[in-house]
């Protein structure tokens, strides 16, 4: 039997930060079945997030959270290993962030691509002092798993020894089955519901969809439900607003008719890892989304389609509209592509092992 390990996790974010529940937290109890005590050391309160979800920073909190941080770095070497989401200390020297890991071997997570905040900030001075952190880190790393092919590309050009691809999943306890082999009936009879799901920093993406949806209205009744942010007022669709709680999302997701990820086309979305589609995908619902980053990888015929334009964005919504068989036919090729690769009964299977090796070099062949 494997010897226990004590990791500590080392997040941005609290509870509410939906990158740390989803690339850490929600794997706790499969780890701790597998003979791993996680231990929970994120940088940021929930208060911060909450604050930072308004459109507010509050500086108290950040200067309370990286005094933690220091704390809780200078105790690291009591761990077997150690997963760091992102970076220790954001916008402060890799030299720092070296002295606090020490020899501890790490796992480094990315679901974004943070290196260009710096590489390809505006300030000179943030490029001089940071351009290469996320890849001196990258470097000092035993694995860096990574959400999609493009912050995979990143690490390996950065010297990674090892890379590894860990998607950004759902838990199937959470999101129970809700699909069968006939077709759902419209709670709405001549209503198609889109529904998109994000915060206030990503809804502006939904200007993307603007000039689709309104011409789509002026042929079918549309409603589109966007969880987590302020709804756009788009002419002829009825727009909604529905607050967030991880306890309620899968009965709002699931309650609609489509999913959609709009994105721009720029270095930081090609390092966004489609975890909205995995979520829509999870509750049965047939997606559309900009054919960007990790989209291309998620998105196949059988599950929904890709636009480049906004014709192909009107084109497929008309096809689900027209077609309720269609819609099924995709959640439930969704669904079953969702359980077998992008779920925490899976990919915590591999996040465990990973977690193991990592220890286990570390004792074989000692920094």
């Amino acid at each position: 039997m494997s010897r226990p390990l004590n990791v500590a996790f080392l997040t941005r974010y609290s509870r509410n930060g939906a990158s740390s529940r989803i690339r850490a937290m929600q794997y706790f109890p499969l780890l701790e079945e597998a003979g791993i005590t996680p231990t929970l050391l994120p940088l940021h309160t929930q208060a911060y997030v909450t604050a930072l979800n308004q459109g507010r920073r509050d500086w108290k909190e950040v200067v309370k959270a990286y005094s933690q941080r220091l704390f809780d770095g200078s105790r690291l070497q009591r761990f077997d290993a150690i997963w760091v989401e992102k970076e220790l200390l954001p916008m402060l020297p890799y030299g720092l962030e070296r002295l606090l890991l020490g020899r501890v071997p790490m796992v480094l997570d990315f679901d974004d691509a943070v290196f260009h905040n710096y590489d390809r900030s505006r300030h000179a001075w943030v490029r001089a002092l940071l351009g290469d952190k996320i890849d001196a880190l990258m470097r000092q790393a035993h694995t860096v798993t990574v959400g999609n092919a493009y912050l995979g590309q990143r690490a390996r050009q950065a010297g990674a020894r090892r890379v590894e691809f860990l998607p950004s999943v759902i838990d199937l306890g959470r999101y129970p089955a809700q699909v069968d082999q006939a077709p759902v009936q419209a709670q709405e009879p001549g209503l198609l519901r889109i529904v998109w799901i994000g915060s206030p920093s990503t809804q502006p993406y939904l200007e993307l969809v603007r000039r689709p949806l309104e011409r789509l209205a002026a042929r079918y009744r549309i409603r589109l439900d966007v969880i987590g942010a302020l709804a756009p007022q788009f002419a002829g669709v009825e727009c909604r607003s529905l607050a967030w709680s991880e306890a309620e999302e899968h009965a709002q997701l699931s309650a609609c008719d489509v999913g959609i990820m709009p994105l721009h086309d720029t270095p930081w979305e090609q390092g966004k890892c489609s975890f909205k589609l995995i979520q829509y995908m999870a509750c049965g619902l047939p997606v559309v989304a900009s054919a960007v980053g990790s989209n291309v990888d998620v998105v196949s015929p059988e599950l929904g389609f890709l636009a480049h334009s906004d014709k192909d964005w009107e084109q497929a919504l008309t096809a689900l509209a027209d077609s309720a068989a269609l819609r099924h036919s995709m959640g439930l090729a969704g669904r079953a592509a969702v359980e077998q690769r992008y779920c925490v009964q899976v990919v915590g299977r591999q996040l465990a092992t990973l977690l193991r090796q990592a220890a286990t070099d570390s004792h074989r062949h000692p920094a």
